[in-house]
């Protein structure tokens, strides 16, 4: 009775109700070759039709010696189901200190982030049991609000989105599917290495919570939509304060002080997020939405956390890179005279390069441009009769990391942005079939 809760039927009900498009648009399976990934994808082939374009994607770490053949499985199984399959290999840094299973898991959606077109939704196997894991694990850690709300099922991930459709499905019901049909799956071997927080809870503590609540993999899902209902409207009111609080990218301080302590917290939470920086711990941020917003005005006060800087200046409290040095003056650039340039703060070159294929129209270009660094608020258009996008936004679909985003060189007309590195350009500046010379922007740098 359980296997029958699962099916393409129920898969493609579920999709409808997450995508508005749905069955239109693209659809990318974060293919493991694991049970809970082989039932997602096997349901969504049973009844593929024409409008929905199905493919998958399968991340070789190269952590196990039977890596190679786990990929050799994924692609016979994708063939079987005539879905086309990529077969992405990733070099896993080895941090000393660092969890060998998040960095894995962070070059596994690093990996998959670049290969996500524009627009199309990546789909993940993740299910109820693992919705329930996620939860224990962040109250072990002292979550708050946002972690307890777990895994959403549906987010922005890199060029377009992420869902969970199987969040309401147990490991079992798809299981059950699956031998169903006799489809081949791969069982990972360090599932059963109980070293790993995640397999101990799920092989010691989570057993014996089922034999005296054997709901709770769906009271535990309803208590995480709960969180993220209440993180949705934290996040509502954090960005209300942002944008009273905001002076281009950086914030007021006499505004900030004007907050309650919890909204100030929490503005300044949603700030740094919004910028696409990792968050600070729970002393830092109360560091720095208490002494530092205190202190007097010429004190200067800074906190530091994970490569990034809380700075504060006067009544302005701004962002930056651990260790950035950037120029604070703007560079100007004749580029038919000079077509690379030189920028300070061994940030690298700006260069010009001849292209019969490049992007850009010489004859469309300005003879003088300014080059400066990011201040906030800057937007193009990156495609013709396309909306002008936020730089923020264009940098976080691209997951450029902090770090990178504020060494990069913005080209610009006066006010107008026409260029953010080599990375996008206004449309203003594009090449049309005809134009007779095409160029490229290139910045090199270490």
């Amino acid at each position: 009775m359980q296997a029958a809760l699962f099916g393409p039927r129920w898969l493609r009900a579920r999709l409808a109700a997450l995508l508005p498009t749905f069955p239109a648009g693209s659809i990318c399976v974060a293919f493991s070759g694991g049970v809970d990934s082989t039932a997602l994808l096997a349901a969504l082939a049973a009844r593929a039709r024409a409008r929905l374009r199905l493919r998958a994607l399968h991340v070789n770490h190269g952590l196990h010696p039977g890596a190679d053949a786990w990929s050799a499985h994924c692609q016979s199984l994708a063939r079987r189901l005539a879905v086309p399959l990529k077969v992405i290999a990733v070099k896993v840094p080895r941090t000393r200190g660092a969890s060998l299973e998040a960095q894995a898991r962070d070059a596994r959606y690093a990996a998959l982030a670049r290969e996500l077109q524009a627009g199309e939704v990546l789909l993940t196997a993740h299910q109820a049991d693992d919705q329930l894991e996620t939860v224990f694990l962040q109250l072990l850690r002292g979550a708050g609000v946002a972690g307890l709300a777990a895994m959403p099922p549906l987010t922005r991930f890199a060029a377009g989105w992420l869902a969970r459709p199987l969040l309401e499905r147990s490991r079992a019901e798809l299981a059950a599917w699956v031998a169903e049909r006799s489809l081949p799956w791969i069982e990972d071997v360090t599932n059963a290495d109980e070293r790993l927080d995640r397999n101990y809870l799920r092989r010691q503590v989570l057993p014996r919570i089922r034999s005296r609540w054997p709901a709770c993999a769906s009271a535990v899902g309803r208590s995480a939509r709960h969180a993220a209902q209440a993180q949705r409207m934290l996040e509502e009111v954090g960005r209300a304060d942002v944008n009273k609080a905001a002076d281009g990218a950086q914030l007021s301080v006499q505004a900030l002080r004007a907050l309650s302590p919890q909204r100030r917290a929490n503005a300044l939470r949603v700030w740094i997020a919004a910028g696409g920086w990792p968050l600070p711990d729970a002393r830092r941020l109360e560091e720095l939405a208490g002494p530092v917003l205190d202190a007097r005005d010429d004190a200067n006060p800074a906190v530091a956390w994970r490569g990034v800087v809380a700075r504060r200046h006067a009544d302005r409290l701004g962002l930056h890179a651990a260790g950035a040095a950037l120029p604070d003056t703007q560079l100007t650039w004749a580029w038919r005279t000079a077509p690379q340039l030189t920028l300070p703060c061994d940030l690298g070159t700006l260069k010009l390069d001849a292209d019969v294929r490049g992007p850009i129209d010489l004859d469309l270009l300005p003879q003088e441009l300014a080059v400066r660094w990011r201040l906030g608020g800057e937007r193009l258009r990156p495609r013709g009769g396309g909306p002008r996008r936020a730089q923020k936004t264009l940098l976080q679909e691209a997951q450029v990391p902090p770090a990178e985003r504020a060494r990069l060189p913005l080209i610009f007309e006066g006010a107008r942005l026409l260029a953010v590195a080599d990375r996008w350009s206004d449309a203003s500046i594009h090449a049309r079939a005809r134009a007779l010379r095409r160029a490229r922007i290139r910045w090199r740098h270490a």
